[in-house]
C-alpha cells in the first residue's frame, strides 16, 4: 500500500501537468513531468536497478531517493487507535548514505538521460504493536501504519561523476587508503570501502598501488 510519505513526494515532484502512475514500455512510473518520467525509491536501487536501464534507453528519467535525516516515531496503542507517545528517532541519515545504493547503479550512472536527486527529509512514522519476537529487551515489535512527510529539507542533483564525487570530503593527501578516507569523512572504514568501491567502479578514482594491505587510490584529474 502506498504510504502517505511516497504520495507527498510525488506531489512534490509534479508540475501543475504532471500525470501520476504512468504505464511506460510496461512500467508503471510515479510521475511524468516535462517529458520526464520520475521514479521515487524508498527502498534499495538495486530493485529498479534494471527497469531504469531499459527506461533510459528512449526516455530521460529522474530518481528520486530519499535520505530520512529525521524521523518522530508515532506509537499508537493499535491501528488506527489513540496515540500513547512521540518521540524522535536517534537514527540521523545523510548524504552519504546514497552510497549504500549506488553500489547497484555503476553500471547505469553516469547516463546522458539520467539524473539521481537526493533529497533529505524529514518525516513522522506511525506505528503500532506487532505480534512477533522482541528485538531487544524492553522493545517490542511494532507495525508501521503510515509514513508522513514534514520537511524536504536539503536536495542534491546527480548528473555527472563529477556531482557524485562532490559528496565526499576527499583526503588532503594525493594518494590514500581507504583509512584516510573513513578518517576525512568521520565514518567508519567499512562505509569508506563502500565509497571507495563505488568511486572506482564509477571513474572517480583508480587504484595506484599499495600500502601494506590497503589499495591506495587517486582522483582521476
Amino acid at each position: 500500500m502506498e504510504t502517505s510519505l511516497h504520495r507527498e513526494l510525488k506531489s512534490f515532484y509534479a508540475n501543475r501537468r504532471a500525470r501520476f502512475e504512468v504505464s511506460v514500455d510496461g512500467y508503471r512510473i510515479d510521475v511524468v513531468s516535462a517529458g520526464r518520467l520520475i521514479e521515487i525509491q524508498h527502498g534499495s536501487l538495486a530493485a529498479i536497478r534494471d527497469k531504469v536501464r531499459k527506461l533510459l534507453a528512449g526516455h530521460r528519467v529522474t530518481v528520486v531517493k530519499p535520505i530520512v535525516a529525521k524521523k518522530v516515531l508515532v506509537q499508537r496503542a493499535a491501528s488506527g487507535g489513540e496515540v500513547l507517545r512521540r518521540r524522535m528517532s536517534p537514527k540521523r541519515g545523510q548524504l552519504l548514505d546514497l552510497f549504500d545504493d549506488m553500489v547497484y547503479f555503476t553500471r547505469i550512472f553516469p547516463h546522458r538521460r539520467l539524473m539521481i536527486e537526493v533529497a533529505l527529509v524529514e518525516i513522522e512514522e506511525w506505528r503500532y504493536p506487532g505480534h512477533g519476537r522482541r528485538r531487544r529487551r524492553h522493545d517490542r515489535d511494532h507495525q508501521i501504519e503510515d509514513q508522513k512527510l514534514l520537511a524536504v529539507t536539503e536536495t542534491r542533483r546527480l548528473r555527472t561523476r563529477r556531482d557524485l564525487a562532490e559528496l565526499v570530503h576527499w583526503p588532503q593527501c594525493r594518494q590514500f587508503h581507504t583509512g584516510h578516507l573513513a578518517e576525512s569523512l568521520g565514518v567508519k572504514r567499512r562505509i569508506a570501502q563502500r565509497i571507495a568501491y563505488c568511486c572506482r567502479q564509477i571513474g572517480i578514482i583508480h587504484q595506484v598501488g599499495k600500502q601494506g594491505n590497503s589499495l591506495l587510490y587517486e582522483l582521476d584529474r
